[in-house]
């Protein structure tokens, strides 16, 4: 089923701000924004015609759409003539997801997000609906911050910022579980603990995935010159490249707990087998003389001299209990029990 496409658009400029909603692309256009900057929204992104009516009107290459709408592209910092274009992902979490416990936290989903940037104009792509936009308008219409005194530039930092935030919320919620695991690695009779690591260790692997590219795009935006991008810009991309080698650092710090927590559990798992294999062993060494003893015994000759003894059964039974009593006493001073 295809979902129904949002659209938004946000004008702005020192002395006030606004926001209207809008059924469609060209009752969006009529509302754009001649005195000031503009902020586009396109929630749920799907619909191509849609999309390339957009892009006819501020000049986006056919390419860059076909970008936007793959939601499998890899994110990436691309400059063209008149616009820069961003694509990242954002990690979204499911609806019930707030009721996230130790042993069955969500898993982080992630919602591209396409940016382009032009001179007075910013127009941002979302694929899924998944992550919101709110604090950013919030800040925009009530004029807190610095968002309405800059220019373009600054908003397209603070929505890569804010997707970066969404990054280490993910990694709080991984490293929730991290610590469970660890509490769980020493348990030997927990069958589920390594799908469970296993399903974590593919978050990380994804989590990864999104956010190297992100620190890519903002290293390619700091080398980058041009006028789209103000020199005073620079100090913030700098904080958001820090962020992002963060995040990073903090990925790469989880693996190494994951794997850690991974041996623990199986040097648990294996000294429990070595127990049961000394047990089994330590049984099967007292049962090899015992076992000669019955046999020799169950030899059908005719002529055996104990067979003619009244007290040969008892006695028989006497010699092969003092061995086995004798053995354990033996493995229990050489503490092999």
């Amino acid at each position: 089923m295809v979902m129904a496409m949002e659209l938004a658009i946000i004008g702005y400029n020192p002395a006030g701000a606004w926001k209207k909603n809008a059924r469609t692309i060209e009752e969006l256009l009529t509302c754009q924004n001649t005195g000031g900057l503009t902020w586009i929204l396109v929630n749920k992104a799907e619909s191509g015609p849609e999309i390339n009516a957009l892009a006819d009107t501020f000049g986006i290459h056919p390419l860059t759409v076909e970008d936007i709408l793959d939601p499998e592209q890899r994110p990436k910092a691309e400059e063209f003539d008149t616009y820069l274009f961003i694509n990242m992902k954002a990690a979204a979490f499911p609806p019930n997801a707030a009721a996230e416990t130790k042993t069955t936290g969500a898993e982080p989903e992630f919602d591209q997000i396409s940016l382009i940037m032009t001179k007075d104009t910013v127009i941002t792509f979302q694929q899924a609906g998944g992550f919101s936009f709110e604090s950013i308008e919030r800040r925009i219409l009530n004029n807190m911050g610095r968002i309405r005194r800059m220019g373009t530039d600054y908003l397209g930092y603070v929505i890569m910022d804010m997707v970066a935030d969404t990054f280490f919320q993910a990694l709080d919620r991984l490293e929730t579980r991290l610590e469970d695991f660890e509490d769980r690695a020493l348990d030997e009779n927990d069958p589920s603990l390594i799908s469970d690591l296993q399903q974590v260790k593919q978050a990380l692997l994804r989590t990864r995935r999104v956010i190297w590219p992100l620190r890519e795009s903002v290293a390619m935006l700091l080398r980058l010159d041009s006028n789209l991008i103000r020199d005073d810009l620079a100090p913030f991309l700098k904080d958001l490249h820090d962020n992002v080698m963060q995040a990073l650092e903090t990925v790469e710090t989880y693996r190494e707990v994951l794997a850690g927590v991974m041996e623990v559990n199986l040097s648990a798992l294996s000294n429990r087998m070595n127990k049961v294999m000394k047990v089994l062993t330590i049984i099967s060494t007292i049962f090899i003389p015992l076992t000669f003893i019955a046999g020799v015994y169950g030899m059908n000759f005719t002529y055996m001299p104990e067979l003619d003894s009244p007290y040969a059964y008892p006695l028989i039974w006497g010699i092969m209990t003092v061995i086995a009593a004798g053995m354990l006493i033996f493995f229990k001073r050489r503490r092999w029990i």
